[in-house]
């Protein structure tokens, strides 16, 4: 299991499509006549000492030229030198696609029917096909849509990963949330783009510097102990720790926590006996699910949560949940940056 949970999806995943060897053999015989094998690479222990290199003509969208080895958490994987066409399995490689440029070809929902990432720019998710839910990919789908490359994790997509490889090279992270900037890194390093992600990440640590500056500078900004919430239909209330990808943007700026969150893990429940816990300078929150479903009502319309500081002094702010809980990459994360500075600065 991962140090820490993952973001959880709104709705059961329902079971993945059935995919016969057979059907899946037929399907790969079918892709392999219609595409140059640098397109798709190989997947697999690579050769000793580096890439395999290739060359020829890349007939999905990605560059000619040599191909190269990527090593992740299922082991390596030959990629094309710069892939043009891929299907991504969760919100954090649909962002980090959007942000190094690319339209994927396919990608996984949130649930059934559900659209893609709403924070994300429409024009550059034109065309994407949805290819299952998260924890669930239609492999036939994505075999249709005959990817260069195939982003996933470990976690969503362990079990599957031999039946994606036997379609494109796929490529997993360990896992999401605090470990963004590592896998946005990977990512690129998939798709070629590394020199993207660097502008991307450049992007991100300046937009934060320009927020730390508009509070005041550090000492300010490490002054003011700010917390996120989250209220969850049929679950306990969550107050985010440090092991997340909110908690690391907080810790990116050094605004300064609650002492019971400034620390490692990935959050810490609460009932709405234990308001009191709760206690902030600033308290960002979002409701997932059904809010009547949730302790919403009972905290925010108790006596407990209106004595908190943050409440009387007005500095409690609602925010899009899809964003701050599954916007997870360097778009997501900028637009949160974004927001606080609204809510922080004025």
């Amino acid at each position: 299991m991962p140090d820490a949970p993952v973001h959880p999806l709104p709705l059961p995943l329902p079971a993945a499509l059935p995919l016969t060897r057979r059907r899946l053999f037929a399907l790969t015989v079918g892709l392999a006549s219609g595409l140059a094998l640098t397109a798709c690479g190989s997947d697999g222990p690579a050769k000793a000492g580096g890439s395999n290199a290739t060359s020829g003509s890349d007939a999905t969208g990605g560059s000619a030229g040599a191909s190269r080895v990527v090593r992740h958490a299922r082991g390596e994987s030959t990629v094309p030198a710069r892939a043009g066409r891929v299907v991504v399995l969760d919100t954090d490689a649909l962002d980090s696609a959007v942000t190094l440029g690319l339209t994927p070809v396919g990608a996984t929902t949130v649930a059934a029917g559900a659209p893609f990432s709403a924070y994300l720019p429409a024009e550059r998710l034109a065309g994407v096909k949805a290819v299952g839910v998260i924890g669930s990919p239609q492999l036939e789908a994505i075999a249709e849509l005959r990817p260069d490359v195939i982003l996933g994790n470990q976690v969503r997509d362990d079990k599957r990963y031999d039946e994606l490889s036997k379609i494109a090279p796929t490529v997993l992270s360990r896992t999401t949330g605090p470990a963004w900037k590592e896998n946005v890194r990977l990512h690129a390093e998939a798709l070629g783009r590394q020199a993207e992600a660097t502008a991307a990440e450049q992007a991100y640590r300046a937009k934060a510097a320009e927020l730390v500056a508009a509070l005041g500078g550090p000492e300010k900004a490490a002054a003011l102990k700010v917390e996120m919430a989250r209220f969850l239909a049929g679950a306990p209330t969550r107050l985010y720790l440090n092991d997340t990808f909110v908690g690391s943007i907080l810790t990116d700026l050094g605004l300064g926590r609650p002492a019971n969150q400034n620390k490692s893990g990935f959050a810490l429940e609460i009932s709405p006996e234990q308001v009191d816990q709760a206690a902030a300078d600033v308290i960002f929150y979002s409701v997932y699910g059904d809010a009547a479903k949730s302790d919403h009502a009972k905290i925010v319309g108790g006596t407990l949560w209106n004595t908190l500081d943050a409440v009387r002094n007005g500095k409690v702010h609602q925010v899009d949940d899809n964003l701050w809980m599954l916007g997870i990459g360097y778009t997501g994360a900028g637009l949160i940056l974004d927001q606080m500075r609204r809510d922080l600065v004025g």
